[in-house]
């Protein structure tokens, strides 16, 4: 479809999350890779409140913010609906976004922490997959059997964690102490019906294990001597 541009990141789970929209719904689009180092006119033209990834252009005009870019996608596009269409579902779909909204960031950069730091990173992480273990427990995705807006939501826990964990040597969530949160991450990896939207793990860990690696490099430099 003509007009449509996607400015992200291959390995972020936010730039991830509206291509797999887009992907749902069947819309062609260009993804631009966008260089955080070195931001671009474009990015920062595009989204000067934040300056953040990632923006969709459509016709020309830029959304911002990856919930906000969802809600749009489903809106503005035909194709299978992302929001569920009973008021009650479409509700508690945007309740559990909005959560994982909240809580992820603090989780994904709890990763980058050390000592004291990363130990409080580490119980609010803790805190946020109880409530989700309880949540998910004998449920096929968070509205029902479809992928909708909170499992797109949720792609960072669902696969971005994991990641994490193996790039890092950190790991908070293992089946004795999650068991259902495990048993819906597993379910939501493999089922076919998600498969074809997640990007290749294998790439993703090596990307992050580099990253880990250089800002352990780096740290340790900084370290009195």
């Amino acid at each position: 479809m003509a007009g449509v541009k996607l400015l992200g990141l291959w390995y972020s789970p936010f730039s991830h999350r509206v291509e797999w929209a887009l992907k749902i719904k069947g819309v062609e689009y260009e993804f631009i890779e966008e260089d955080l180092q070195n931001k671009s006119s474009l990015l920062l033209q595009s989204n000067p409140v934040h300056k953040k990834i990632p923006v969709l252009f459509h016709n020309g005009k830029p959304i911002a913010e990856s919930m906000v870019i969802l809600e749009y996608i489903d809106e503005a596009f035909e194709g299978p609906s992302i929001l569920p269409k009973d008021p009650y579902d479409r509700a508690i779909a945007r309740f559990w976004a909005k959560f994982l909204e909240d809580k992820v960031p603090a989780v994904g950069k709890s990763f980058f922490l050390k000592g004291e730091e990363q130990e409080k990173g580490k119980e609010e992480a803790y805190e946020m997959l109880k409530i989700l273990d309880n949540e998910v427990k004998d449920k096929k995705f968070f509205t029902g059997d479809k992928i909708g807006l909170a499992d797109i939501a949720a792609n960072f826990v669902g696969l971005w964690l994991g990641v994490f964990e193996e790039a890092s040597g950190l790991v908070l969530v293992t089946r004795e102490k999650f068991p259902n949160f495990c048993a819906w991450r597993d379910e939501y990896i493999n089922c076919n019906q998600n498969k074809k939207y997640l990007p290749p793990r294998d790439e993703l860990v090596a990307h992050f294990k580099a990253r880990f690696q250089a800002a352990a490099a780096a740290a340790a430099a900084a370290a009195p001597k």
